[in-house]
């Protein structure tokens, strides 16, 4: 009998573990950036298998060290609005992607690889594509502190990426900004350069240089580039506080986890009672 339920517990155990790995896992949100589709204090479920679970050394991740992430086919590829989890892509400097398996960030997908993004008085638009684009509320809130002149009294940082004169984009006006696709090749220009190199130094682990309008690998010249990865643009749905693709940008396609499906459960932090109307809500 002791035996028997040791070995069920066992099972369970593994079943468990496998589900986490490849399927299903759980996640707690700490902070208001995704008001009002999640809550700080909402428990999520994200779904790993339906784009293909990843796999890595966990081991050399937690050490910092170098890892390659490979993905376990799935069946269905992540849309715009989906929202996602993912390992911030930035998690010590903006200036360099790194992979901290220990930092998730939870935001909005935007703009997918192929797209090209741009924001026009505060309003998200992806070209030739007709759908509303995250909280349209958020955004025309967005612009009217920004025609109030009060940006700073509510903490709105309006200078953005790629943080330079030569576009000089901020995040009432940003763009257009073309997002790279697996295979697709740009040409290397201070401008392209300015936009893609954390993404060329990460794919390459090496440094671009310019000289003058030549750009450089080490003393190598390179006039075109063609990229290894999809990237997507995310945003957090409260667009005045959130640290997303307009500061940072782009989201390699190995640093997400996956699609948020449903809140499991929901804790009110100021009075940690549970938050019962919000419990299996399906994430849109």
């Amino acid at each position: 009998m002791i035996v028997s339920i040791a070995y069920g517990c066992c099972i369970s155990i593994v079943a468990l573990f496998i589900v986490q790995i490849f399927a299903l896992t759980s996640f707690k949100i700490p902070s208001d950036s995704m008001e009002p589709s999640l809550l700080a204090g909402d428990y999520i479920l994200v779904d790993k298998c339906s784009k293909g679970a990843r796999l890595f050394n966990v081991f050399d991740a937690v050490d910092r060290r170098e890892v390659k992430i490979h993905r376990v086919p799935g069946w269905r590829n992540f849309k715009r609005n989906d929202v996602l989890v993912f390992n911030l892509p930035y998690p010590d400097r903006w200036d360099s992607i790194a992979f901290d398996v220990m930092k998730y960030y939870v935001k909005r997908c935007i703009a997918l690889p192929g797209d090209t993004f741009e924001i026009r008085n505060g309003r998200y638009y992806v070209r030739n594509c007709d759908a509303i684009l995250g909280n349209v509320a958020s955004q025309e809130y967005l612009m009217n502190i920004l025609g109030s002149g009060k940006a700073e009294e509510h903490g709105v940082v309006t200078r953005c990426y790629p943080y330079s004169g030569l576009l000089d984009w901020n995040i009432k006006n940003f763009g257009p900004f073309y997002i790279p696709a697996k295979g697709d090749t740009i040409l290397i220009n201070p401008k392209t350069k300015l936009l893609y190199r954390n993404l060329i130094e990460w794919e390459q682990k090496k440094k671009l240089q310019l000289r003058g309008d030549t750009v450089l690998f080490g003393d190598s010249m390179i006039r075109n580039y063609c990229f290894r990865e999809n990237y997507y643009f995310v945003v957090g749905d409260k667009v005045v506080n959130s640290r997303d693709s307009r500061y940072w940008g782009l989201l390699p396609e190995p640093f997400i986890v996956g699609k948020v499906v449903r809140i499991w459960k929901s804790v009110d932090l100021k009075t940690n009672e549970m938050r019962w109307n919000r419990v299996l809500k399906r994430i849109e």
